[in-house]
């Protein structure tokens, strides 16, 4: 079973300025499958919002939990949700 799901995460870090959401979207077309946006807050933080297959999702999360990604990251929240299916593609925003 390979439910569609949407994922939402904030990544806490040094993750503004080092091409942390243009490497999440390479990760992103890397996995395949799933479409979304990479947004940088204004507090210093980057938004993920990535909806497709749970495992492609949970794939990404992996990576973006793991020590491959730019820069420093200090921690990440996670939110499952029911995918809303508005997004075409992957974004940089």
């Amino acid at each position: 079973m390979n439910e569609v799901a949407r994922l939402v995460v904030w990544v806490r870090g040094r993750v503004q300025g080092v091409g942390f959401r243009w490497f999440t979207r390479a990760k992103v077309l890397e996995i395949g499958g799933l479409s979304g946006f990479a947004l940088n807050l204004d507090d210093g933080r980057v938004q993920v919002v990535a909806e497709g297959p749970r495992a492609d999702c949970q794939g990404l999360l992996d990576w973006l939990q793991g020590d491959d990604t730019p820069g420093r990251v200090d921690g990440v929240t996670e939110i499952w949700d029911t995918p809303r299916g508005s997004y075409d593609g992957f974004a940089i925003r």
